[in-house]
C-alpha cells in the first residue's frame, strides 16, 4: 500500500518552526556579513591608500597560516566542511571558530591585496553560525541539515544582495544535477531575512551598468553559445589550475606558514614592480569598467593568474567575486569579435564563468537577472547552462557529489576531488571469441 500524505495541518507546526529557525539563520548571517562587508571596506580603503601595505602580504600570510595550523585545522576545508556536514549522516558539529578565523584571515588577505574573493568567507560564517544555533536548539539530524543549508543560502545572498540567487546556491551546491526541493522554503526564507538584515545595517552592493541587450535571433544566439564554450573552458581552468599549484605549492614548500608566506612575497613583488596593482583585491573598480569601456584583452588572464597563485599559496576568502571580474573582462574583451554589446557580455561572463566553476548555472542564471535586469534572463541560462556542461568535471569545491542517474553509473557517491585523483582506467582486455 502506498504512503498516505500527511494531513495538511499536520506540518503546521513542522512549517511554523522550519521558519522561524529559517529567519534566526537569515539574521545571524546577514549580521555577520554587513560586518564583514564593513572591515573589507574599511581594510580596502586603507591598502589603496598606503600601497605599501603589499609587502606586509609576507607577514600576514605566514601569520595567518600558522593560526589555521594551531587552531583551525577542523575548518581548514571551508565551504567543503559545509557541504560534507549537510550530505553525512554523522554529527560533528561545525566549530564555531570557522567565523571568526576566517572573517579575520580574509581581512588579512585583502589589507595585503591578495587576490581572493569573499563569498567563501559570508557562507562559512553563515553556516557555522546556523549550526551553532542547531546545536543549542538541539534539532534532529534531518533539521540540522536544513538550518545549514539555511545558513549557506542567507550568507551567500546578505554578502552579493541577491536572494533568489542565494537560495537556489545552497540547493545546487550539494550534488551535480540534483535539487534539494526539501530545503527550498527554509532557504528563500533565510535568503531574503539576510539580505534584508544586512542591508538595514547599512551594507552597500556593487551596481553595474547594463546597456542594450541585442534582441533574440539566430546571430545573437550562436554569439553567445561561442563565448559560453570560452566561458567553460577558463572555468575549468581555473578550477583545476587552482587544485594543481595549490598540490604542487605542498610539495614543494610543506610547511603551511613559509609557504603562505613566500607566495606573499612573490605577490608583492609583482603588484609593487610588476605593475600588476590592477589584479590585487577584490578588483572592483576594473570590474565596473568592464561594463563601461573596452579593457585589455589579456586582464581575464592576469587576474586568473593572480587569483590561482594566491589562492593556492594559502590565502583565504574566496573565489567568486575573482571569477567576475575573470569572466566580466573576457566578455569584454569577446564583444567586438562577436559583434554583441559589450555590457551585455560582460554580464554573461560575470555570471557563466561562476556558473562553470561552482556547478551552479540556475542559481547564477537568477544573479543575472537580479544583478541585471531580467532581459537577460534567457541569455544568461543559455550561457550558464553551456558553460556548466563545457567545465565538466572539475570545481572550485572539491566536496560537490556527482548525481550518477544523468550521467552514467561509473561516478555514484564519488566527490569531485576523488574523481579528479582518480588514475584513469585500464584499456578493457580483448574479446577472446572475437572473429
Amino acid at each position: 500500500m502506498p504512503p498516505q500524505p500527511p494531513a495538511p495541518l499536520s506540518q503546521l507546526p513542522v512549517l511554523i518552526k522550519g521558519l522561524l529557525l529559517a529567519c534566526l539563520a537569515g539574521a545571524l548571517a546577514g549580521s555577520a556579513s554587513a560586518l564583514f562587508l564593513w572591515g573589507l571596506d574599511q581594510v580596502t580603503g586603507l591598502r589603496e591608500s598606503h600601497r605599501w601595505l603589499v609587502f606586509s602580504l609576507p607577514v600576514l600570510g605566514f601569520v595567518t597560516a600558522w593560526v589555521y595550523l594551531r587552531w583551525g585545522q577542523s575548518v581548514e576545508p571551508g565551504i567543503n566542511l559545509l557541504i560534507d556536514e549537510v550530505q553525512q549522516e554523522a554529527q560533528r558539529p561545525v566549530p564555531l571558530r570557522m567565523a571568526p578565523l576566517v572573517l579575520l584571515s580574509t581581512w588579512a588577505s585583502h589589507l595585503g591585496g591578495a587576490s581572493v574573493g569573499r563569498e567563501g568567507t559570508a557562507v562559512q560564517m553563515g553556516g557555522a553560525l546556523a549550526d551553532q544555533l542547531s546545536q543549542r536548539l538541539r534539532l534532529d539530524p534531518r533539521e540540522r541539515r536544513l538550518l545549514l543549508l539555511a545558513g549557506i543560502s542567507a550568507g551567500f545572498a546578505s554578502v552579493f544582495g541577491t536572494p533568489l540567487a542565494g537560495a537556489v546556491f545552497a540547493l545546487e551546491l550539494l550534488v551535480l544535477g540534483r535539487l534539494r526541493h526539501d530545503a527550498l522554503l527554509v532557504c528563500t526564507v533565510a535568503a531574503l531575512v539576510g539580505d534584508q538584515v544586512c542591508t538595514a545595517w547599512g551594507a552597500h552592493h556593487t551596481h553595474y551598468t547594463l546597456g542594450p541587450v541585442a534582441p533574440l535571433g539566430v546571430g545573437s544566439v550562436l554569439a553567445v553559445v561561442l563565448a559560453a564554450v570560452l566561458f567553460g573552458l577558463v572555468a575549468r581552468g581555473f578550477a583545476q589550475g587552482t587544485q594543481w599549484l595549490g598540490a604542487r605549492f605542498k610539495q614543494w614548500v610543506p610547511d603551511a606558514p613559509w609557504r603562505t608566506a613566500l607566495g606573499g612575497a612573490v605577490l608583492a613583488v609583482l603588484f609593487w614592480w610588476g605593475g600588476a596593482w590592477r589584479y590585487a583585491g577584490l578588483g572592483i573598480p576594473v570590474l565596473v569598467e568592464a561594463f563601461q569601456q573596452p579593457l585589455s584583452p589579456w586582464d581575464f588572464v592576469g587576474k586568473m593568474g593572480f587569483t590561482v597563485f594566491s589562492l593556492a599559496a594559502g590565502f583565504k576568502g574566496g573565489e567568486v567575486t575573482p571569477l567576475f571580474y575573470i569572466g566580466a573582462t573576457l566578455g569584454n574583451a569577446l564583444a567586438p569579435w562577436l559583434h554583441m554589446p559589450m555590457g551585455m557580455m560582460a554580464a554573461l561572463g560575470f555570471v557563466a564563468v561562476f556558473a562553470g566553476a561552482a556547478n551552479t548555472p540556475l542559481a547564477c542564471t537568477l544573479m543575472a537577472m537580479e544583478v541585471f535586469g531580467v532581459e537577460i534572463g534567457m541569455y544568461a541560462l543559455l550561457a550558464c547552462s553551456i558553460s556548466f556542461r563545457v567545465s565538466g568535471w572539475s570545481g572550485i569545491y572539491r566536496s560537490q557529489r556527482v548525481d550518477p542517474t544523468p550521467l552514467g553509473q561509473d561516478p555514484s557517491g564519488w566527490t569531485l576531488g576523488q574523481l579528479s585523483a582518480r588514475p584513469p582506467s585500464p584499456p578493457a582486455p580483448p574479446d577472446r571469441d572475437a572473429r
